[in-house]
């Protein structure tokens, strides 16, 4: 009697041995069953190719998956139509965090959070302060619009490469939207500053993914004498892009540094770092410090910037710059968000 329950006492002691080996295994190769934490992210129609804004979220995305240990799902919108049932699809299958890319996104992102009222929500570029499951990213466009307007008019005044010293600028938007205008107020502004009596041409296509548009719209403008055009267009802009390039005049980017798309032509680009914006809150929110309400974005916390200049470009330009960022973060210079 004693020999079998010795026995069966041994088979208990093994098995329990064998289970804690197996557990400390799994624990140091990663294989526990912990919730892995699910990050979804819907592009705006642009698509994560248009080289810009929803390309620069994606790329904080894949940051917070390759720093942070998430799950990162991406679903790019064809249509505006699929706002709705696309953020929708990412709640249902219980993701921690949804994201959606744009301003034109805040309907779509009011209604599917009140329909799922337990998920976290961060919506990039629209205020939606009234919902405690939603944080809005808004950044300070007006301060890297107004860094670009003045580096060109520096650039124009200096005579740098293939500028004429006709003093005309041009601008191609795509939507007429609070983001996009807020870029375009402190580009003109900036311009203006040195340059008071400056021709500043703005036009809009009304799109955000068509390069065919932009490109022609940008041609229009550069006959009127323009050494420079800063694009806001999200794809579209690529044509703006285009047109510089093949009219020997200079570009400026958005977004993220667009240099690589022509670097003999894009001379700078005004930043907003999205990617700053979708990591940051990504992390918090796995961290458990999630907020709900209005965040934002600036030069002070490198929401916004203005990306390396071209090669050739003088060192007092930059010196310029540089002393005008530091009297924005100071306070000393009032830009405007609004066209006029």
């Amino acid at each position: 009697m004693k020999k079998r329950l010795f026995a069966v006492l041994s088979l208990v002691v093994i098995a329990a041995l064998l289970l804690s080996l197996n557990v400390s295994w799994n624990m140091a190769n990663g294989s526990t069953s912990q919730k892995v934490f699910k990050v979804g992210l819907v592009a705006d129609v642009g698509g994560v190719n248009n080289r810009s804004f929803n390309q620069s979220a994606y790329e904080g995305l894949k940051r917070a998956e390759k720093e942070l240990k998430i799950k990162a799902t991406l679903i790019q919108s064809k249509q505006m139509t699929d706002y709705i049932p696309n953020i929708q699809k990412l709640a249902k299958a219980n993701y921690d965090l949804v994201i959606a890319v744009g301003f034109l996104m805040h309907d779509s992102v009011v209604t599917v959070a009140k329909q799922f009222p337990k998920t976290k929500f961060l919506i990039i570029d629209s205020e939606i302060s009234n919902l405690p499951d939603v944080a809005s990213a808004m950044f300070r466009e007006e301060q890297a619009g107004y860094l670009a307007g003045v580096a060109a008019a520096l650039l124009e005044k200096a005579k740098f490469g293939k500028t004429t010293g006709k003093n005309v600028f041009g601008v191609v938007g795509g939507m007429k939207i609070p983001p996009v205008d807020r870029y375009i107020a402190g580009f003109k502004a900036g311009v203006l500053r040195e340059i008071p009596k400056a021709k500043v041409i703005i036009k809009y296509t009304g799109k955000f993914d068509d390069p065919a548009s932009g490109k022609q719209v940008a041609l229009s403008i550069i006959a009127q004498g323009a050494d420079f055009v800063f694009q806001v267009a999200g794809q579209t802009g690529l044509g703006v892009i285009q047109a510089a390039k093949e009219k020997g005049v200079y570009a400026i980017g958005v977004d993220s540094d667009q240099s690589y798309v022509a670097p003999t032509t894009v001379v700078t680009s005004a930043m907003k770092r999205v990617d700053v914006a979708t990591y940051s809150v990504i992390k918090d929110t796995l961290n458990g410090k999630f907020k709900s309400g209005i965040i934002y974005f600036d030069l002070k916390n490198n929401g916004v910037g203005l990306a390396p200049f071209m090669k050739g470009v003088p060192k007092s330009v930059s010196d310029k710059i540089n002393k005008v960022i530091a009297d924005i973060k100071a306070g000393k210079i009032k830009i405007p968000t609004e066209v006029k």
